[in-house]
């Protein structure tokens, strides 16, 4: 039983690693984080094409991180969970402890 659960929790940490391991990614749970957008929205905010950011919402979507809020003919996005937005939170102070310098200064709203 234990091996069972440990297989399942070793596949969720690496589809949560398979996220973060994209720079697109990783900011498209960041400004999710923030408040659900459109695509267009987000898409014009992280300066990317919009075809570009439909891939990246289908890996997040298919990771399980995100869902998608149908409205007429276009999805509001958000993330799938509210601890979704608090882990990255707690992620975000992991990687100051890990390396102070990622984010100094004023502008810094990551955590």
């Amino acid at each position: 039983m234990l091996e069972t659960v440990t297989l399942s929790h070793t596949a969720s940490l690496a589809r949560l690693g398979h996220a973060l391991s994209d720079d697109t990614r990783a900011r498209v749970l960041l400004a999710l984080r923030e408040a659900p957008a459109l695509p267009s929205e987000l898409a014009d905010t992280l300066g990317v094409s919009r075809q570009k950011l439909s891939n990246h919402l289908a890996c997040l979507r298919g990771c399980g991180l995100v869902t998608a809020d149908r409205e007429g003919r276009t999805a509001r996005y958000r993330l799938s969970d509210p601890l979704l937005g608090a882990a990255l939170g707690d992620l975000m102070r992991l990687t100051l402890v890990v390396d102070p310098e990622c984010c100094t200064g004023e502008e810094c709203r990551c955590i």
